[in-house]
């Protein structure tokens, strides 16, 4: 089946045309609008129209102290943009995140503005450049930070030195500039024709209010520059030079600006609460590091040339899940914080009045069995790859008690990959990831001298795997299941040919996908599951999972229908936004919706690319 509603990219970064919508009493733009920043601490989300409208600060995990993007101005933005313009462009300078946006206005004046993290050294800072490149081009600018999710908003005071501070609590901002400020209502705006020729300069910095000085000032040019410098060395590295380079290579650096360069830890999102269905309740938390991302984003970056990033990320991986093997979470903060209580933000409105707003995530709590495959699996490519994170690899500190801990769980039902929130049951791809883990356990044993009871493994492996084939195959359907004793369907399943569960060929297979193709595919696109037939626990209503529809790319090459996977993989990459970003789902109506930018979407965008370029799923290729 077709892409239906699929249009390609505007090229070059043209982003004329944006919705607006008047939502609780501001103007709401969509997800696709905005452009990620960031400093491997934490990151900005930048709108086509010069709106800052989030930011958490220090770290992706802190309270937010710009939040409009799931409110109202109120909590919290920052304008700087022409006064009014017929037209806008932007892009990502080549190689870098370094966000440029040209406007014009109708006098025929242009001007630029150009925005920015310096990678984190020593306080973060975000720098914002306007260039007069025609004319006069009228601007304007309002800071309006509000610290506790957009709730507290702050002392703002001129310093000596024409420096002015924002304090509440324990968070200071500094903002520095050339242009003439004043403080309005506790907000500093200004308006000023930018010049051809001439620059402007915003550079705000965060420290704390408390206990060290005020942050030394930050000169923009060589920040930009040194910026520059930075990406573009990063982005040298890479090894991929396929037929879609750009879009791996804008994957690969939204991978490196959601890494928290401390620990090597990858949130998959900067955000919190941009909805699955807009209007509904499916709002969740994505600042923190899900353990199932391991194997897709380890064989991500080894295979781009990425090993100082894939080592860094194993290292997280290693130091957050050792200990007792019963009190592993499948989520874990950027410094490897293990609780995350969620809590609701009342005064935010929501992305257009998509409520509630979550802080922290329970599913934290919840036990979800793929978890031991996909780490136990990520362990066993770190050995094949060279880059196992601990001195010991007897495995007795790591692997070893991770398994004798899955051998008592393995058959109990847990909430799944979904994080199902309706009671656990039988899911499964949850015993598929079991056997995975037994599997790279014994190989482990067998390939790198691992110290293993191998010969209990086997048996278990092979007790999983005549389960799931007895009790998760449907033969009326000629397909697995979601769960045991059921018919429905979930897109997950697609993951048994490339974890090497059962070979592509056999007739299960067959039969799965096409079920798959014919139940769950809305428009082209895969749903997760059918929210409608299933309770999970939460109203029905989604839309469609982007990773899910990547994996299918993946099923396309190992099945031989190479021409529908390109012609799938293609279609995919439509759904970007004009700089090469993705959300977790997609819906007809409103685009992208869902977190933003999603780490998941993007991986799987990498390594369906890998697929295409290699003929087979890089999954099973590095599975010797």
């Amino acid at each position: 089946m077709s892409l239906k509603y699929f249009s390609p990219r505007p090229t070059g970064g043209l982003y004329i045309c944006i919705e607006n919508r008047i939502v609780g009493g501001s103007v709401s733009e969509k997800i696709d609008a905005y452009g990620l920043i960031g400093d491997l601490g934490s990151a900005a989300l930048v709108s086509a129209k010069g709106n800052l409208r989030w930011l958490c600060w220090p770290d992706f995990d802190s309270q937010a102290c710009f939040a409009s993007l799931i409110g109202t101005d109120e909590n919290g933005y920052w304008s700087l943009a022409p006064k009014s313009f017929r037209a806008n462009s932007r892009r990502y300078i080549d190689g870098t995140l370094v966000l440029e946006t040209t406007y014009t206005q109708s006098s025929g004046s242009i001007a630029k503005v150009i925005d920015f993290m310096p990678v984190r050294n020593g306080n973060s800072c975000l720098v914002r450049i306007v260039q007069g490149v025609k004319g006069a081009t009228s601007m304007s600018t309002c800071l309006a930070p509000r610290f506790d999710y957009g709730n507290a908003q702050p002392r703002m005071e001129r310093q000596k030195d024409g420096s002015w501070s924002a304090v509440t609590g324990p968070h200071q901002l500094v903002l520095r500039s050339n242009v003439e400020l004043r403080c309005e209502d506790g907000d500093l705006t200004a308006e000023w024709r930018a010049t051809e020729g001439d620059s402007y300069f915003f550079t705000l910095q965060h420290s704390m209010s408390y206990g060290e000085p005020e942050p030394s000032p930050v000169d923009a040019r060589q920040a930009l520059d040194g910026t520059l410098a930075h990406w573009r060395k990063w982005t040298s590295r890479s090894t991929y030079h396929g037929k879609y380079k750009e879009a791996v290579q804008r994957s690969l650096l939204t991978l490196k600006a959601l890494t928290y360069a401390e620990t090597g830890a990858i949130v998959a999102a900067p955000t919190t609460s941009l909805p699955e269905k807009v209007g509904g309740t499916r709002n969740w938390d994505y600042r923190f590091c899900w353990l199932r991302d391991s194997t897709f984003s380890l064989l991500g970056l080894l295979h781009c040339g990425h090993s100082e990033e894939a080592r860094a990320w194993l290292q997280w991986l290693a130091r957050s899940v050792q200990g007792d093997p019963a009190a592993v979470k499948i989520l874990y903060g950027v410094t490897g914080k293990r609780e995350h209580s969620e809590w609701d933000a009342l005064w935010l409105a929501g992305y257009e009045n998509s409520r509630p707003v979550h802080v922290g995530n329970k599913a934290s709590e919840q036990l979800q069995l793929d978890t031991f495959g996909e780490v136990l699996d990520t362990l066993y490519r770190a050995r094949c790859a060279g880059y196992y994170p601990l001195e010991d690899e007897t495995g007795e500190g790591l692997e070893v008690p991770l398994l004798e801990h899955l051998e008592k769980v393995w058959a109990e039902p847990d909430e799944g990959l979904w994080e199902f929130r309706s009671g656990r049951r039988q899911f499964t791809q949850s015993k598929v990831m079991a056997w995975v883990a037994f599997d790279r356990g014994i190989r482990m044993v067998e390939q790198f001298g691992m110290r293993g009871p191998v010969e209990r493994w086997k048996k278990i492996k092979q007790r999983i795997h005549d389960q799931v084939c007895r009790r998760g195959f449907h033969r009326g359907m000629n397909s697995f299941t979601q769960s045991y004793g059921i018919t429905h369907l979930d897109a997950s399943l697609l993951l048994l040919p490339l974890v090497g569960f059962l070979p592509v060929g056999d007739s299960r297979i067959a039969g799965t996908v096409k079920a798959i193709e014919k139940h769950l595919k809305r428009d082209g696109l895969l749903l997760r599951y059918d929210t409608k037939k299933v309770n999970d626990g939460l109203p029905a209503g989604e839309g469609s999972f982007l990773a899910c529809s990547f994996w299918l790319v993946d099923v396309y090459v190992l099945q031989g229908r190479l021409d529908e996977a390109r012609k799938h993989f293609e279609g995919l990459l439509a759904l970007s936004n004009d700089l090469g970003l993705l959300s977790e789902e997609y819906d007809p109506k409103h685009g992208l919706i869902g977190n933003f930018p999603q780490a998941f979407s993007h991986i799987a965008l990498i390594n369906a690319a890998l697929a295409l370029e290699l003929g087979t799923s890089v999954r099973l290729k590095s599975l010797p």
